[in-house]
């Protein structure tokens, strides 16, 4: 093979300076008709391509091949075999070749099936307030001194490339909802069509083309917000290209080092300032004098109206236990003592737990994302306590139980004395008619006072709900008397010999 220095020379020595082709031959130890193909042709260089590439050992055995790299095409990623495992099978079969030639004949058959049409993209364009794209990213960061795989919802405006970042426990349908609700508070506005991949919390059908069944709950949170959802082609990413490479963009900004907070609260509000200091300093990709803030402001004018918060939660039906428990995402929470023996629902928002029976909130508690934890709130085992007041001492919702200070002190105070878990369960049961701020302040009375026990606390109760004597009325000027009246007998003994004198 001539490389092209050895041809420049060739032509040089010839066409310039006057030399023979054998003489040139004989010093480039060239054969003559290859120094002559390359004065007269008109190539810079010369190669060697075979038309034919021979395969004594791997031939019969390539329509096997070809076989396991089709069915391997089709599987999952996670599930597909190596070239390694290819050639060992093909052993197993009787093949006595080379592994090299079987990765040589896979490397071109993966780049001859490569080359189609669908590997190229459509550059795709949006107008102001169009569309947005939401997808989900698992990153790490450090929550109360643990680093922990959290599940990062990405909301990016497609004309501004504006984008929101916030991190969830889990991908659940209640995290759907918070992720939106939160991004549209924060963008100002809504955009008139949402563009996501079919996820499980908003795709319930994939059909042919572009035709989908919604989640129900889904459908209302749009409805709520007047959005239309679309669903991409299963595996055509780029149909939300820019969300989809916003992932790793993000990534390497945001979740590199791993941010750190106590709470997830206190991380997101560190990603909101982040992603605002950066549309401020990144460039717009198609428009190159505006920064992506700069071209937000520009669309803000262009989204809906936030139409308020949508009630974004996850009700599932569960029975009520005999100890007041309802079991949901393998932990337990209390209810009220009156829901037991029916049917409640509970509803999973991605902060908070409610329980409601009959439309009524019978329970609500923070959400508890471990495993197999109860979570108590005692004063829904205080009616309970009126019938066995013995149960306040090993009780396990009142264990640790964190009481205000006054009423800390008198129960530390009653249960030296025999009635005094009786006594106690009285004060407590007042909490629940008078409230906790005045039965606090009843309690702090009472041991001003010196004397500590129910009785005292309870009358002090009653004696504050008593009304108090109305403001007497301030009496006019017209109304006033000018001259003082005064007690004179004399003076109705003359008004009665007048009426006796008179015929």
């Amino acid at each position: 093979m001539l490389v092209v220095e050895t041809i420049a020379r060739i032509r040089r020595d010839h066409l310039d300076r006057g030399k023979s082709i054998r003489r040139i031959a004989r010093e480039l130890k060239l054969s003559r008709n290859t120094v002559r193909k390359a004065i007269r042709g008109d190539v810079a260089a010369f190669g060697y391509e075979r038309s034919v590439q021979p395969l004594p050992k791997l031939g019969p055995w390539i329509g096997e091949l070809e076989g396991l790299l089709e069915s391997n095409q089709g599987k999952r990623r996670r599930e597909r075999l190596s070239l390694v495992r290819m050639f060992e099978q093909l052993q197993a079969r009787g093949y006595e070749g080379g592994y090299d030639a079987v990765r040589r004949y896979a490397t071109s058959w993966r780049r001859r099936h490569s080359e189609s049409g669908s590997q190229a993209y459509v550059p795709l364009i949006f107008d102001p307030g169009e569309a947005y794209q939401f997808d989900w990213s698992h990153e790490y960061a450090v929550v109360a001194g643990t680093t922990t795989r959290v599940k990062a919802a990405h909301l990016r405006l497609c004309h501004s490339r504006f984008f929101l970042v916030q991190i969830f426990p889990r991908e659940g349908q209640e995290m759907v909802f918070e992720a939106h609700e939160r991004s549209f508070r924060f963008f100002g506005g809504v955009c008139r069509r949402g563009i996501y991949d079919n996820m499980k919390t908003a795709v319930q059908t994939v059909f042919v083309g572009k035709a989908r069944t919604y989640n129900r709950r889904f459908l209302e949170m749009c409805s709520h917000h007047l959005v239309e959802p679309v669903a991409c082609t299963p595996g055509a990413g780029w149909e939300k290209g820019q969300v989809e490479s916003q992932v790793g963009h993000v990534r390497g900004r945001l979740f590199v080092p791993r941010p750190r907070g106590r709470t997830y609260a206190e991380i997101n509000g560190w990603l909101e300032d982040q992603c605002i200091a950066e549309a401020k300093r990144r460039r717009h990709p198609t428009i190159k004098d505006k920064t992506v803030w700069e071209v937000f402001q520009a669309e803000r004018a262009y989204l809906m109206d936030y139409r308020g918060p949508f009630d974004g939660f996850n009700a599932v039906a569960a029975a009520v236990s005999k100890t007041c428990l309802v079991r949901f995402d393998r932990n337990q929470y209390s209810v009220e003592s009156r829901a037991v023996g029916r049917t409640v629902d509970v509803c999973a928002y991605a902060d908070r737990i409610v329980i409601r029976q009959d439309g009524e909130t019978v329970g609500e508690h923070p959400r508890c994302f471990e495993r197999n934890k109860v979570i108590y709130n005692p004063w829904h085992y205080v009616p309970i306590l009126k019938r066995k007041p013995g149960a306040l001492r090993n009780g396990a919702p009142f264990r640790d139980w964190a009481l205000p200070k006054a009423l800390r002190r008198v129960r530390a105070r009653l249960v030296r004395h025999e009635d005094g878990d009786r006594q106690v369960v009285k004060i407590l049961a007042a909490v629940l008619e008078d409230g906790l701020e005045a039965v606090e302040a009843a309690c702090a009375e009472a041991l001003a006072e010196g004397t500590c026990s129910a009785d005292v606390v309870l009358n002090i109760l009653a004696r504050r709900r008593q009304p108090e004597p109305p403001a007497p009325i301030p009496t006019p000027a017209a109304l006033r008397l000018r001259l003082e009246p005064k007690a004179d007998c004399a003076r109705y003994e003359g008004l009665m010999e007048a009426r006796r004198g008179t015929p």
